[in-house]
């Protein structure tokens, strides 16, 4: 399965869908909602009991737990085309699935099974993973990369060493949420993936709902090193600044523990891939750079009044940013 690349650099996501010439419209975006939980195979459903008992002990002794919170597992996604403009439509189809499920399988991706073989190397290694069970993607995150309007900036967010997982201490998208039926399943049995983004803006951001947004879904990843699904989100937020966020965040975000430190760096192609070029590989979420890098895109099409042939802007800016590399190397 290929893998994104970007200033020269093989990363761990395989883009499914999207090269940020078009964007998935809201009404293009179908979920199905299955009310049936996701199924562990027994030996994985042990490794739930022992995350369940060791949490449930941390929280008796006022210690740091993770909480079992409910969310989705992934069943399949299937993109089409409209029939005449030949627009994207995709249709994400979930099933019930709890945080301790997550758990179960994306901490345990190295760890032996009684067969003899990790779950990377069952379902993995050698193999398409998006043929894989259910029950090993039980998680689904929504990213966004935010440009302010007022200033022209991207907005990068590094995530804090208190999340869980092997993502934390990462440079990443600017917001990030995973799915969640608590808060993003409707009573009718309705999920939204750009209210999902909205949220992530809200508790992680302080962008609230009275505030402009402009949104788009660009396409969707993989993220081949945690076996996790990713949608890409660009969204500008035309009357907001750095300096205006940044004194919202003095006052409180919601999530505001999720990340250490934010940049903000000039929203141009040449700025924006420069600072991914900087900044070492290995302090990367494996979807970020993939992320950022189709915002960019995007952005260069809607200056071109929608012309998709606008990419390869930013394909010649990306040469000229790898050139500028290669030079400094050869001085030093």
């Amino acid at each position: 399965m290929d893998r994104f690349t970007v200033v020269g650099r093989k990363t761990d996501c395989h883009v499914l869908e999207g090269d940020g010439t078009r964007p998935i419209a809201e009404e293009n975006m179908r979920v199905k909602y299955v009310p049936e939980p996701v199924e562990l195979p027994e030996e994985i459903a042990e490794w739930r009991r022992e995350i369940e008992a060791e949490e449930a002990r941390k929280e008796a002794a006022g210690e740091p737990h993770r909480w079992n919170n409910p969310r989705f597992a992934v069943q399949r996604l299937v993109v089409t085309r409209t029939h005449t403009a030949e627009d994207p439509v995709a249709t994400l189809t979930l099933c019930d699935a709890y945080y301790y499920d997550f758990l179960s399988t994306s901490i345990n991706l190295d760890r032996k099974q009684k067969n003899g073989l990790t779950l990377r190397q069952q379902y993995m290694d050698g193999k398409d993973p998006l043929d894989a069970p259910p029950f090993m993607f039980c998680s689904f995150g929504v990213n966004v990369a935010v440009e302010t309007g007022k200033d022209g900036k991207m907005l990068f967010s590094h995530r804090s060493a208190r999340v869980v997982g092997p993502n934390k201490s990462k440079w990443n998208s600017s917001a990030n949420e995973g799915l969640a039926s608590n808060h993003d399943l409707s009573p009718d049995g309705h999920v939204s993936l750009h209210a999902v983004a909205r949220r992530a803006l809200r508790e992680e951001l302080a962008v609230l709902d009275s505030d402009e947004i402009d949104l788009e879904l660009l396409g969707f990843g993989f993220d081949l090193r945690n076996n996790q699904w990713a949608a890409f989100f660009r969204a500008v937020l035309p009357d907001l600044s750095e300096d205006d966020l940044r004194v919202r965040w003095s006052r409180g975000v919601e999530d505001k523990w999720e990340h250490d430190r934010h940049a903000f760096v000039s929203a141009d192609p040449e700025t924006v891939l420069r600072f991914i070029r900087d900044e070492p590989e290995e302090n990367w979420t494996p979807c970020a750079p993939a992320l950022f890098y189709l915002a960019l895109v995007r952005g260069a099409v809607r200056a071109r009044g929608g012309d998709p042939d606008a990419r390869y802007e930013v394909e010649a800016i990306e040469r000229r940013v790898m050139e500028e590399a290669d030079d400094g190397d050869d001085v030093a």
